[in-house]
């Protein structure tokens, strides 16, 4: 899993275990999103986008939505794909916020997670390179377990 990808980062939110544990909340979520609409769906449809109280998010519901991810994993399994990726994208998510001080997330926790989310794609392949030089078994295995 590829952290570096917050050294492009100049905010000061976003070097902290707040802001980035939200963006990579934001990551996780709109992934997740993107695949309950599938290849020619409309994100906003997708059951999660419904959820998501986008520019008034608070740690309250954020906490509450990434709470259910292992049991929308688990449900949406085979539709979903790369579960083992998102896994560990949740684990270290959690992990980040939870290191965080109890402040609220306000106007920079909710463009950090905005911006994790519209860009949910690129930064989940950016998190997660392929490796070419692997064989296709045990990218598959990690992608799909986790390992």
């Amino acid at each position: 899993m590829n952290t570096a990808i917050f050294e492009q980062f100049h905010d000061p939110y976003m070097q902290g275990p707040a802001g980035q544990g939200v963006f990579l909340a934001g990551v996780l979520l709109g992934y997740m999103a993107e695949r309950q609409a599938g290849a020619d769906g409309d994100i906003s449809k997708s059951p999660l986008f419904k959820q998501i109280q986008f520019g008034r998010m608070d740690k309250a519901n954020l906490k509450r939505i990434l709470g259910r991810v292992p049991q929308l994993l688990a449900a949406y399994r085979e539709e979903l794909k790369y579960t083992g990726y998102m896994n560990r994208l949740t684990g270290t998510a959690l992990e980040l916020i939870l290191q965080a001080d109890d402040e609220e997330m306000g106007v920079n926790g909710n463009f950090a997670f905005a911006a994790g989310f519209v860009n949910a794609r690129r930064y989940f392949w950016e998190i997660f390179p392929t490796k070419k030089d692997e064989p296709a078994e045990k990218r598959e295995e990690e992608i799909n377990n986790g390992i």
